[in-house]
């Protein structure tokens, strides 16, 4: 990279709560925020936003006639970014650009208006703008009265780093000053959950009793997949070089995609993830880096072809591991952020955050942390933050 790109706001809201103190509070916390819903008269596993952070989410719809028909994931993304704006001290008059992306899109609004073409035969007047994937990006630029360029995009599971990707190229060109980034994610609907279980990746731990942990990312010793779907949107504000108030540094990005031998098909050793990692490394030696926060999604796969596309590049020495998943759930394209935002904290509050099922080695210092992404089709980012 010809220069550092400051992170100088991160701002999210997700089953882990909506302020910084509040998310980091629940991260020492050994509990998971997972919880079951019924979809279809079935009992499914999910992570939701809590009633208190959905009055929150309410507010926003209500603040603006506008808003009253906007799906969640333009309110999800609303409400972290207004949050996120503020905390990076930016006013209308720094036009800056936005790169907001959704693996879904309007999920429940595009359910619920095909649900209605279905029994009435016809759509109401406001589908097919509020459905729109490019509405995300636009809303939050109508919001926050930026004239920036604006952008949104759907590149599966990794589009909120890809979001930071595209984000760093503007920064680096010169052509923008300011970027706001993130994913946003509403997927907790009864057709979305039927996909993923017809994939045979869903968690069935422990829906006819108690457990302490239904998703078992990281764990190298289930036998069944155990992905769980959550909820949220997670954004930050970045700034080229850097800057006083920077939260941490981006280093180095990296990017790739897998060859392909069906639909959502990934090497033993996540080939993608080796070039993705090797690419944001650059020049510096692997053993700098702290901690990996993973993808790992929970399934049986996807974890162990990560883990050992891990051992590929870092070799005798790696890195500590960990993944937020098992504790809210997999949030399509806002886990890379939410996974960023962890990596975030971890280095302001230099401490290390494990999940249950690796041990609970601290660190004395957290300089680099490399923060891992990748989605159907096999493509893969990872990005490097390191210490201000």
């Amino acid at each position: 990279m010809k220069e550092p790109i400051s992170i100088t706001a991160v701002s999210s809201i997700s089953p882990l709560g909506s302020s910084q103190e509040e998310i980091w509070q629940a991260y020492l916390s050994p509990d998971h925020y997972l919880s079951k819903r019924k979809f279809n008269e079935r009992w499914e596993w999910v992570s939701a936003i809590s009633e208190e952070n959905q009055r929150g989410i309410e507010k926003v719809r209500h603040s603006d006639p506008k808003y009253k028909n906007l799906d969640k994931t333009v309110l999800y993304a609303l409400f972290a970014s207004r949050n996120a704006v503020a905390d990076a001290g930016w006013t209308i008059n720094d036009d800056f650009g936005i790169n907001i992306g959704s693996s879904r899109g309007a999920t429940e609004l595009f359910e619920t208006y095909h649900e209605e073409f279905l029994a009435q035969g016809k759509s109401s007047t406001l589908s097919s703008p509020t459905t729109t994937l490019g509405n995300i990006s636009s809303w939050l630029a109508h919001d926050l009265k930026t004239h920036g360029p604006e952008i949104s995009h759907s590149i599966t599971c990794s589009t909120g780093l890809h979001a930071v990707l595209n984000g760093v190229a503007w920064l680096q060109s010169g052509m923008a000053d300011k970027f706001l980034v993130g994913g946003s994610e509403a997927p907790l609907t009864p057709f979305t959950i039927s996909q993923m279980k017809a994939l045979k990746v869903y968690s069935r731990i422990g829906l006819d009793e108690e457990v302490a942990f239904p998703c078992l990312a990281l764990d190298m010793h289930k036998t069944q997949n155990t992905m769980v779907l959550g909820e949220g949107a997670s954004v930050a504000c970045l700034e080229v070089g850097q800057k006083k108030n920077a939260m941490a540094l981006i280093s180095g990005v990296g990017y790739a995609t897998e060859p392909l031998k069906h639909n959502i098909s990934i090497s033993t050793d996540a080939l993608c993830f080796q070039r993705s990692m090797k690419m944001a490394l650059g020049g510096i030696s692997p053993d700098e880096v702290d901690v990996v926060v993973m993808h790992a999604p929970g399934t049986i796969k996807g974890d162990s072809s990560e883990l050992l596309a891990i051992e590929k590049v870092f070799g005798n020495k790696i890195p500590l591991m960990t993944s937020n998943k098992w504790k809210l759930g997999h949030t399509f394209a806002s886990s890379g952020l939410l996974s960023m935002e962890l990596a975030v904290l971890m280095l302001q509050k230099q401490k290390f955050i494990s999940t249950p099922f690796k041990n609970n080695t601290d660190l004395k210092e957290i300089k680099k942390v490399l923060v891992n992404a990748v989605g159907f089709g096999g493509n893969a980012v990872s990005v490097l933050l390191t210490l201000p």
